[in-house]
């Protein structure tokens, strides 16, 4: 199961640990994603995506459509047809 935000593409990045001894061990940062289903009253439909929380916030603010024509705009690809 991939780990990237379908709308806003963040994937897992790499850093290290640093123990008290200030060793370095690589670990890897995951987003915080959620599957969530979302429904497009001006398509009357529902969506189910794979989605940052942060992602979630901003659809709160903007609303499901809003933000995937703005992103349509901006050319991301999301995978939801309008």
């Amino acid at each position: 199961m991939s780990k990237v935000c379908q709308l806003t593409g963040k994937r897992p990045i790499t850093g290290n640990n640093v123990s008290h001894s200030n060793r370095k061990t690589k670990r890897r940062f995951i987003p915080n994603l959620q599957k969530k289903r979302f429904y497009i009253p001006e398509k009357d439909k529902w969506v189910t995506m794979k989605v940052s929380t942060s992602a979630i916030r901003t659809i709160n603010k903007l609303g499901i459509f809003a933000y995937l024509k703005k992103l349509e705009r901006k050319g991301i690809d999301t995978g939801v047809k309008l």
